[in-house]
């Protein structure tokens, strides 16, 4: 396994794991363990393994088809010679029941670190991710549901001033 850094224009991030063409990346705090990966390709990604990530189990383009199933964008893959990965068009949202939203696109994201380009990833939609605006699981273990609104102890906004939606919104009077 060896550390590769990716081209400028592919948004991979995170800890490198190279095999025979492609090199795999991952991000770890992105990752919310849906688990493409170790349903499509169990002998590349193996979770209880050492280092979790064999890239030298599989050929490069399957392992590259089973990156892209990633909704998270927690894992990416650089292709010896081949290109990055392609963004989905047209751009879709889908809401996740009781989870994130999960995008697909050409997309840029506004982070706290400064702007994000990615193709793949899950958006916080409970408010308690600690790796914000990416979903981090919290949803989960604040029993976030949506349904409905989450308790405004875990919205951050138990005290709104008269005329505020709870979602920190000003009501207005306009029709």
């Amino acid at each position: 396994m060896t550390q590769t850094t990716p081209p400028e224009d592919i948004p991979a991030r995170g800890k490198a794991y190279t095999g025979q063409g492609v090199t795999v990346y991952y991000d770890m705090p992105r990752c919310v363990h849906v688990a493409n990966c170790v349903r499509g390709l169990p002998e590349v990604f193996r979770p209880r393994g050492r280092p979790w990530i064999q890239a030298g189990n599989a050929a490069a383009e399957r392992i590259a088809q089973v990156v892209r199933t990633c909704p998270t964008g927690a894992l990416h893959y650089v292709l010896e010679g081949g290109p990055p990965e392609a963004p989905d068009r047209p751009t879709t949202i889908t809401p996740v029941a009781d989870g994130p939203l999960a995008i697909r696109g050409d997309l840029v994201i506004q982070t706290p670190g400064g702007e994000v380009r990615e193709v793949r990833a899950a958006l916080c939609r409970c408010g308690g991710s600690g790796n914000r605006p990416f979903c981090d699981g919290t949803h989960a273990k604040i029993g976030w549901r949506s349904g409905g609104e989450a308790p405004a102890s875990q919205r951050g906004d138990d005290h709104p001033e008269p005329g505020q939606r709870a979602d920190g919104a000003r009501e207005s009077d306009e029709k």
